[in-house]
């Protein structure tokens, strides 16, 4: 099996954090987005992954080393593609083409679940959904009574459905989807103004075939501060039992970690309360200070900060008073000083 990873968007509604790192590779709970995403699919797959396609943008070489050493991570070659126009989500596939062969799994990286079940293969496709209260902002699909899917609708202006699609795909053919990514890109059917997946859906279902449903438990969102902040406390809730042991180089003085918490290498806490809900990125300096539920990136220093609900971002510092923040990489931020 295949991921096929489409990712060029760089993540503008979570700027000033996506400046420096596209948003799939923002470390929640010590680890990047996009790895999560792909092992969490190789759990639910429940077999080895022969490839990781990612598509980006002009991420750069170091960018590119880091996303192929997460596919090697899961003993997968990593390939890396182009999308240098942001033409929909189907153009987006039609860029990784050359790696569209046998049963793959899509998922766009913007996303991160929590799912017990295991992949149906017997289906032509399994399309991944949650419940939502509104579903006029996705993509959503209907059943029938059997719970195959009869209709894929994006963005209904009126209600069809409260089943909305997360961004991930199964299916046994990649080269019956790309028959039809092919005629609607070749043919110019646009939605919105864009090539549509779910264009090239609805035509394969028209044609007999059989998609069903991947229902996950929880849905994360990670498309700006306050939904990356929340997400880093769901992952590490989940995760509790792996976040119990911190790394040997971390140094914690006269300090109370309130789990859970993930604390990286080489970090340095003193005369601080950290947690619930608080990552620290590796060299990371905390002193005279109370975080609870932020995320906190690498080689940031923060001093007397009394802070929630925050997001600093690498090598920043924060020097600070009780206060609600989202801090970029390298800022500095001093209400200390004279």
């Amino acid at each position: 099996m295949k991921i096929i990873v489409p990712m060029a968007g760089r993540g503008s509604r979570l700027r000033p954090h996506t400046l420096t790192v596209p948003k799939p590779l923002i470390p929640i709970a010590g680890k990047p987005i996009v790895q999560r995403l792909v092992e969490d699919i190789a759990k639910v797959a429940g077999e080895n992954i022969e490839e990781v396609a990612f598509i980006i943008g002009d991420f750069g070489p170091e960018i590119e080393r880091s996303l192929i050493q997460i596919a090697e991570k899961l003993g997968a070659k990593g390939s890396i593609y182009y999308q240098n126009d942001p033409l929909g989500t189907a153009h987006a596939i039609k860029c990784a083409e050359q790696s569209m062969q046998g049963d793959i799994v899509i998922a766009f990286a913007d996303t991160l679940f929590r799912a017990d079940f295991q992949l149906d293969k017997n289906s032509d496709g399994v399309i991944w959904v949650k419940s939502v209260e509104d579903p006029s902002a996705f993509g959503v699909v209907k059943l029938d009574n059997y719970g195959f899917i009869t209709d894929f609708v994006e963005k209904p202006k009126t209600y069809v459905s409260d089943l909305a699609i997360i961004g991930i795909y199964y299916f046994n053919s990649a080269e019956k989807l790309m028959e039809e990514i092919n005629y609607i890109m070749d043919n110019d059917i646009k939605n919105g103004g864009e090539y549509q997946l779910t264009t090239a859906l609805e035509n394969l279902r028209a044609k007999g075939a059989k998609f069903t449903l991947g229902k996950v438990n929880d849905w994360m969102d990670c498309g700006n501060k306050n939904a990356t902040v929340e997400t880093n406390s769901k992952i590490l809730e989940y995760e509790r039992e792996e976040m119990t042991h911190f790394p040997a180089s971390a140094v914690i003085e006269n300090s109370l970690i309130i789990q859970p918490c993930f604390i990286g290498e080489n970090v340095k806490i003193s005369n601080s309360k950290v947690g619930p809900g608080v990552s620290l990125g590796n060299n990371t300096i905390i002193v005279n200070s109370n975080i609870e539920n932020s995320l906190i990136q690498e080689n940031t220093r923060i001093n007397h900060g009394n802070l929630s609900n925050s997001m600093i971002g690498n090598s920043a510092q924060y020097f600070g008073v009780s206060r609600e923040i989202s801090l970029g990489d390298y800022s500095v931020l001093d209400f200390l000083s004279k």
